[in-house]
């Protein structure tokens, strides 16, 4: 029963101003972000097939918002996710833009891993003087499109493409002003107040703007590498400064899907800061929706906010999805996969899980509360050496059947 690897897929994250199948609306930013994610080739598919439903039914002449935009598919970005390269998605970007541009005639750019010049690597830079701005750019050669015509069409505008890593979009909940959330957003952003101010975080864009439907504040961030720049580290710089300016944070959010490596290293800092002890995933989950409010304006459902969670991933179908007795017959059978080595991660993998277990039921126990602190020591590396196992059991099968 050899593994077969799952085929590759790009994520998209369309900021459209219209809904999707994950869609977060806003009324005071007049928008919405359209998450889908699939193999490269369904992925330019489907955002060219939405492009082509929503020209006949958007006008950017009519739309106003908090949120800076340049046309009604603002920005449509490829995102890796599993199996693919950076290169596959700046390949990506290129088609659907070409083919966007053919379609539609209309004009779009290039921006992140896929810009064809420096001057628009940066998706601020491409958006300047907004939509209203569009028509006296596109006049200019140096704002000449990549692909289409360098003509304004006043019911569509402009469409950003390109391919990037996954961004954070990450806004915390004041109860303030709009002036004194952007006077924060400048403060923690890598830009700041200019040359000479500079902001406190690398990789950070920020702007502070007021939802009227919910009656409070947000500073609005886009964390661009959020393994440089830690989720929760945003949060607590702008906790700080809402402190001194004697603000209260009443919560925060995320708009469209997150890496579950974001919550877990937030997860990892409360749990050292604090002393804490969790082991089991869910529970890490927990903590940090329960510490940054993530559900303060809306649930936070993991299964349908985290990538992982939403995708497929590349256990589900492979030998550890296999009841006992599967498992049993598939070593059994004339292949040479599963072998010895998926073997002995499995009869480990479940040595860790005993020794997690007792540590488990020992720990909080009246009757050995003195071995509390030990226990604390003991269960996270059995917990750690059961699921780093359990992972190895399909990795040697796999190993073996595509050499």
């Amino acid at each position: 029963m050899p593994h077969v690897p799952p085929p590759p897929l790009a994520g998209i994250l369309a900021r459209w101003l219209i809904g999707g199948p994950w869609t977060v609306q806003l009324a005071s930013t007049n928008r919405t972000v359209y998450t889908f994610v699939g193999p490269p080739e369904a992925v330019v598919e489907g955002a060219l097939n939405a492009a082509r439903l929503a020209f006949g039914l958007m006008d950017m002449s009519k739309h106003s918002g908090e949120h800076p935009r340049t046309g009604a598919l603002d920005v449509c970005p490829f995102v890796p996710v599993q199996y693919v390269s950076m290169d596959d998605c700046v390949r990506c970007a290129e088609e659907f833009g070409r083919k966007l541009a053919e379609m539609l005639r209309v004009p779009v750019y290039l921006y992140g891993a896929a810009a064809r010049f420096d001057s628009r690597r940066s998706l601020p830079s491409l958006r300047s003087g907004e939509y209203e701005a569009l028509p006296e750019k596109l006049k200019r050669a140096e704002w000449a499109p990549d692909f289409g015509p360098a003509l304004f069409v006043p019911s569509w505008g402009a469409t950003v493409t390109g391919a990037r890593k996954f961004l954070i979009a990450y806004n915390v909940n004041l109860i303030g002003t709009k002036e004194q959330a952007h006077c924060i957003a400048l403060d923690i952003s890598e830009q700041g107040k200019g040359k000479d101010q500079p902001g406190l975080l690398k990789k950070v864009q920020g702007m502070g703007w007021y939802l009227e439907e919910a009656n409070l504040a947000q500073v609005s961030t886009n964390i661009l590498d959020f393994e440089l720049t830690l989720h929760h580290a945003v949060y607590e710089e702008i906790c700080r400064d809402a402190e001194e300016l004697k603000l209260p944070v009443v919560g925060s959010q995320i708009v469209g899907l997150i890496p579950l490596k974001v919550l877990m290293d937030s997860a990892d800092f409360y749990i050292k800061r604090d002393q804490l002890f969790i082991i089991e995933e869910e529970h890490k989950v927990r903590l940090v929706i329960s510490k940054l409010g993530l559900d303060s304006l809306g649930s936070f459902n993991p299964k349908e906010r985290i990538i992982e969670y939403m995708v497929k991933s590349q256990e589900e179908g492979g030998l550890i999805s296999l009841s006992l007795r599967q498992f049993v017959h598939s070593v059994g059978a004339r292949t040479a996969a599963p072998g010895g080595g998926s073997v002995s991660a499995a009869i480990t993998a479940l040595g860790a899980a005993l020794g997690a277990m007792v540590g488990q039921m020992t720990y909080g126990k009246r009757q050995f509360e003195n071995l509390d602190s030990v226990m604390r020591r003991l269960i996270p590396p059995f917990h750690q050496a059961m699921n780093e196992l359990l992972r190895m059991v399909d990795a040697d099968s796999t190993v073996r059947t595509t050499h």
